[in-house]
């Protein structure tokens, strides 16, 4: 039973994870040839303050630049 964990940044909306989720499980079941129950996905959402690269927090850096939402197929 493959546990997929997907850790990133708040911010996402349901339908966003909703289709994270469908994506997640619709490759694993084509890749590794399971039902599709056999898949679960869980989310950690993090604050930027909890997260720190190169001996900064994500919290203390420039803002990234905005990005556009993927739209749905």
């Amino acid at each position: 039973m493959p546990i997929i964990r997907v850790e990133m940044f708040k911010g996402r909306t349901p339908d966003q994870k909703q289709r994270l989720v469908k994506a997640f499980t619709e490759t694993v079941t084509d890749v590794c040839g399971l039902k599709p129950q056999a898949v679960q996905v869980i989310f950690q959402d993090m604050d930027p303050g909890d997260y720190g690269v190169s001996g900064e927090l994500f919290s203390l850096r420039a803002p990234a630049p905005a990005v556009t939402p993927a739209k749905s197929g």
